[in-house]
């Protein structure tokens, strides 16, 4: 079993004897992630940390999306406890990506792609340098509207 699912069940344990009901609804539902990650597809697998990270990063996205969606509808309570589960999970998630973080990775990537002058033609190749090293470090939308923005799009 990967470190961060067993740090996943410990904690969860802990927010149980805790009483702590939001702790504890969010971890069982991140547990419940990983095991349907894991039994999909033809065969069951142990997922790695890794790939634990990006469920649960997956899954906190689904967070921040559904508080925006409650924000927009003016559900404020329900968009408060989206955004209390989102928090939870981000403390199991690696430190995030700055805008500059992310500026000055983006920059490297062009120039050693060469594609500088390409335009949007150069985007997947550029997405290709960028993904593995921003992988659950930063948002997609916000690397991909970085790359769009080096390449003059």
């Amino acid at each position: 079993m990967s470190a961060l699912k067993d740090q996943l069940h410990t904690d969860l344990v802990t927010a149980m004897k805790a009483r702590d009901t939001l702790r504890t609804s969010t971890l069982r539902m991140a547990l419940a992630a990983i095991t349907n990650a894991e039994v999909a597809g033809k065969e069951a697998k142990e997922l790695s940390d890794e790939d634990v990270i990006t469920v649960l990063g997956s899954e906190a996205k689904k967070r921040r999306e559904a508080a925006e969606a409650f924000a927009a509808g003016d559900r404020q309570e329900l968009a408060d406890k989206e955004k209390a589960e989102a928090e939870i999970l981000a403390t199991y998630l690696p430190e995030q990506l700055g805008a500059d973080e992310i500026k000055a990775i983006v920059t490297a990537a062009v120039e050693s792609a060469g594609a500088a002058g390409e335009g949007m033609k150069a985007m997947g190749k550029v997405m290709g340098i960028v993904s593995p090293q921003v992988k659950g470090k930063a948002d997609g939308g916000a690397v991909a509207a970085e790359v769009k923005a080096q390449l003059g799009a």
